[in-house]
């Protein structure tokens, strides 16, 4: 039977080959995502980065910095869903509005599900959700006020929330609230506090990677120069996140003694860029703000992660563009990147299958067995995404995702 004609005044829409990229699709964006899910399995999985050498520089270098990248790219992911490069209006933006509140419910309830699994990964789909509805209201604003908006907020935020983690330490408040949080006694969790405050990935202080997303998807990447504006953008802040933690460290008096004394660390650990110098036990002390450790929750740290988020955009985009034959090499990375969700939540169910249901114990082992084990995650999950996106638009996960945001289209 053949299909309907095209309505007048519309282009009937070409068909989607195999293997081909679907219309309109950013493959800088995909290969990006691809490289953020393979640096959260190298967290998860890989060995210990105190292996050294090129192996453990590179493991270390993904550790807190892989997340935050994943966290920019869904703001940009979020600007695709409102409209991009300008927000959508009127019926189609509520719709679209719909659509986004109903995907943060279901990663809200997909990232506890994968948490009550008990593997050791501290699942971040959760935090996602949460950080999806309390930027939403900002989808309309151009790039440059959601710039400036990212770094007020990376500026007042950590602050703000390390008083908040002091008065928690200090009292007995949030104990009182999490005891009557539904959420918490749903889950077995820490609530609404821990997706807030007190967890992994708070949101008051991941806020600004999805702003910094937001504004970068309000560009035009196509733009001359563009990739190469983005990557001194993304340079500087690094420098400045990073250099200006090392710099701090050196020049405010005891700040070095007193986190030596904090995380019974030497005074010489690299708390300036890694968190191989260890975190304190109880209430950090004032200095740990200057620090830009991953996950410090410090303005230095966000702002050093958010310049190596950007950079790795701009490099991959300048892949996607300029380098051809390279941008075919890196085509299952991308793969991956257009099923990310799919492939984050199968390898914690891997991890969860492997480890806990049919023990495996180079799961648990270091050095060389760790890496062989990443090695195959990667590899494994390179074929499937190839295989499977030849063939379909979506993964498995992100069909069902869009499956269960059908609804958002009876929004008038």
């Amino acid at each position: 039977m053949p299909p309907p004609p095209a309505r007048a005044g519309r282009a009937a829409p070409a068909p989607v080959r195999a293997g081909s990229v679907p219309p309109g699709r950013l493959v800088g964006i995909d290969l990006a995502r691809g490289l953020a899910v393979f640096g959260m399995f190298a967290v998860h999985v890989g060995p210990d980065p105190a292996v050294g050498g090129p192996v453990g520089f590179l493991l270390e270098a993904a550790s807190g910095r892989s997340s935050a990248l994943f966290a920019l790219l869904a703001g940009f992911s979020l600007i695709i869903i409102t409209g991009r490069p300008g927000p959508r209006t009127g019926r189609a933006g509520r719709q679209a509005v719909a659509t986004v509140v109903i995907r943060a419910v279901v990663l809200l309830a997909l990232g506890y599900a994968l948490t009550a699994l008990g593997t050791e990964v501290d699942v971040i789909l959760s935090y996602y959700g949460v950080l999806f509805l309390a930027v939403l209201p900002l989808y309309r604003l151009r790039a440059g006020t959601l710039a400036l908006l990212a770094a007020v907020t990376a500026l007042a935020l950590p602050q703000a929330l390390y008083g908040i983690r002091a008065a928690v330490a200090d009292g007995g408040w949030a104990d009182a609230i999490t005891a009557h949080d539904p959420l918490a006694l749903l889950t077995g969790t820490g609530g609404t506090m821990d997706l807030l405050f007190t967890g992994d990935y708070p949101v008051l202080t991941w806020i600004p990677f999805l702003l910094a997303g937001m504004a970068l998807a309000r560009l035009d990447l196509h733009r001359p120069h563009a990739r190469s504006r983005l990557a001194l953008t993304g340079g500087a802040l690094a420098l400045l996140g990073y250099g200006g933690s090392w710099l701090a460290l050196r020049l405010v008096p005891h700040a070095l003694p007193a986190l030596a004394s904090a995380t019974h660390s030497p005074a010489s650990s690299p708390w300036w860029w890694s968190d191989t110098a260890g975190e304190p036990g109880g209430r950090p002390p004032p200095a740990w703000l200057l620090v830009a450790v991953p996950h410090s929750e410090t303005t230095l740290s966000v702002v050093g992660g958010t310049g190596v988020a950007v950079a790795v955009v701009a490099a991959c985009l300048t892949v996607a563009e300029r380098t051809p034959r390279l941008a075919r090499a890196a085509g299952p990375v991308a793969a991956v990147g257009m099923m990310a969700l799919t492939s984050y939540v199968l390898h914690i169910l891997a991890l969860w299958f492997f480890d806990d249901v049919w023990y495996v114990p180079a799961i648990d082992g270091d050095g060389m067995s760790a890496l062989a084990v990443l090695a195959v995650l990667i590899a494994a999950t390179m074929l499937l995404a190839t295989a499977w996106t030849r063939r379909f638009r979506r993964g498995p996960m992100e069909q069902l995702l869009h499956l269960l945001t059908r609804p958002a289209r009876s929004v008038g």
